[in-house]
């Protein structure tokens, strides 16, 4: 299984688009969120039954480098690693890339809880094996 995956594209929307005619920074994240899920279906743990099988995950921290801008109908893909698990966390960085070209990097710290509320859990092995080998795309 390859642990850089970059199963997802997408091509902004026009309302995505600010005055600079670069895709607005608040959406670089919700694409990140859409590649995030796809990534999980692709490794067979859907994020969609996480709570069904007693664990959810919560952003705690998120840092985003911007190289570059995504542009009205550039086709940009994002690759997503894990490039961290921990014991109750894990990271996942992600980077979107224009033309064989990455524009903007970044990563997303998540802390696995209990779906019933009671707090963070350790990892499930099931989130684990899905997570894969750690192969960080930053430095």
């Amino acid at each position: 299984m390859s642990e850089t995956w970059a199963g997802y594209t997408f091509t902004p929307r026009f309302y995505e688009i600010d005055g600079q005619g670069v895709m607005f920074n608040m959406w670089y994240l919700g694409h990140v969120d859409e590649a995030m899920a796809a990534f999980f279906i692709d490794r067979g743990l859907p994020y969609d039954g996480w709570r069904d099988l007693g664990f959810d995950a919560h952003v705690v921290h998120v840092d985003l480098d911007f190289a570059a801008g995504v542009r009205l109908r550039d086709v940009a893909e994002i690759l997503v690693s894990p490039s961290r698990i921990g014991r109750k966390s894990f990271t996942l960085d992600f980077a979107f890339r224009r033309d064989g070209e990455i524009v903007c990097s970044g990563g997303l710290v998540y802390a696995t809880v209990s779906a019933d509320g009671h707090g963070t859990i350790v990892l499930p092995d099931l989130l684990v094996e899905a997570l894969g080998e750690v192969r960080p795309l930053r430095g």
